[in-house]
């Protein structure tokens, strides 16, 4: 078994001297924020667009980077994606972060995503933490103000989801997939979940307290299968599940995100809460680890999605470390340990100049999708790096 130092110092040293470069040299100094694709070719479009969520992440990213490290450039970074977003993304006139906008920061689509709005909520904070710029406290304020006040469905209680640049909500083409459009889904409503944490480390308010709560109790009675122990995915405006599917990535991060909520708001007094935790966490551990190590995506129906998808890799680690925080029980260390060794063989990019490849296949070859882009960004792996550096202590 190795030992969790030779671990920890594995994924210091990649995070430093692998992910961090990667995405610091897509820095844009002519425009702003950082460039919006990079191929698999490893060839980066200058001009492409650059996605409201993924200035948000790279904003986080490099905000908590400076936080854990202290090294003066990432602040710097995190205040170049900082500037990007406060001056671009964010809508002056009508409140709120636009989807996507043009490489020089002109609005390309308007769409308000309560999705996107909630990592907004979740950088600003971080950028706050990290270096007490309270400009970026004001916004994250505003916009968990707009959530709630557009957001949230209040009766049933619900997140709702799209919204066009004035606010009035539209079809959820954005986070909808698998052939269904969905009223709510568990992907805002963890997101949202993860935002208003980070939001209360920072301004600890009643309103956000009562939020959260609400959330937990969202994800706790409408969003968890008590039987199955899964989450649900898709949902119609009366929190029916509208699709046989199961998200295996989705599921082991919810568990820690979860996990983090309890014990920002000390509400380890709730056992339901707690045993949703490890529960969900056994449950992915029993059903979607291959037996190379690595997790698999999904489930519709019979059909397994077998594809191992980068995001999904870090996440498992952070959900089955905290499972092995919570219970002490070594199958959780193992499966960290057996994902470290697959995603370092077949998910991390180790071409000069690479980063993380999209997925890989059943026989570990990578897929051709784009090493940067609206969706691929650096979150997932950074925050997976810092989560186990820190709690290995």
């Amino acid at each position: 078994m190795i030992h969790t130092n030779d671990i920890k110092t594995e994924i210091k040293e990649h995070w430093e001297g692998h992910i961090l470069p990667f995405w610091s040299a897509l820095k844009d100094p002519n425009n702003g924020g950082f460039y919006g694709w990079v191929g698999n070719d490893l060839q980066v479009d200058p001009l492409a667009p650059k996605g409201g969520i993924a200035t948000a992440r790279q904003l986080w990213s490099f905000a908590a980077a400076y936080r854990v490290t202290g090294n003066q450039i990432w602040r710097d970074h995190a205040e170049h994606a900082y500037r990007f977003l406060a001056d671009h993304v964010l809508d002056a006139e009508h409140g709120g972060l636009y989807w996507m906008v043009d490489a020089k920061g002109e609005p390309l689509d308007t769409s308000k995503h309560v999705y996107t709005q909630s990592f907004g909520v979740y950088s600003l904070s971080e950028y706050y933490r990290a270096t007490g710029d309270e400009s970026a406290l004001e916004i994250a304020k505003t916009l968990f103000a707009l959530i709630e006040d557009h957001g949230l469905n209040a009766e049933l209680p619900a997140y709702k989801e799209q919204f066009d640049r004035f606010w009035n909500e539209q079809p959820n083409e954005m986070l909808s997939e698998n052939g269904v459009t969905a009223d709510y889904t568990m992907n805002t409503h963890i997101h949202v979940l993860e935002a208003y944490t980070t939001l209360y480390r920072v301004w600890p308010d009643p309103q956000v307290k009562a939020a959260l709560e609400r959330l937990l109790g969202i994800l706790y009675e409408r969003v968890y299968d008590k039987e199955t122990k899964f989450l649900g995915v898709f949902f119609d405006k009366q929190w029916n599940s509208i699709i046989d599917l199961r998200s295996f990535g989705h599921d082991i991060e919810a568990s820690w995100l979860i996990d983090e909520t309890l014990k920002v708001l000390g509400l380890d007094q709730h056992p339901e809460y707690s045993a949703m935790v490890t529960d969900i966490a056994y449950n992915i551990s029993n059903v979607a680890v291959n037996t190379d190590g690595s997790l698999l995506n999904e489930q519709e129906g019979d059909h397994v999605d077998e594809k191992r998808i980068w995001w999904v890799q870090a996440e498992a680690m952070v959900g089955f470390y905290n499972a092995y925080q919570r219970t002490g029980d070594p199958l959780f260390l193992e499966r960290v340990e057996r994902l470290w060794t697959y995603t370092k063989e077949h998910i991390i990019d180790h071409r000069a100049g690479g980063e993380w490849y999209w997925s890989a296949d059943g026989d570990g070859t990578p897929d051709q999708s784009e090493i940067a882009g609206p969706w691929k960004c650096p979150y997932h792996n950074s925050r997976f790096c810092i989560e186990l550096i820190e709690r290995m202590g």
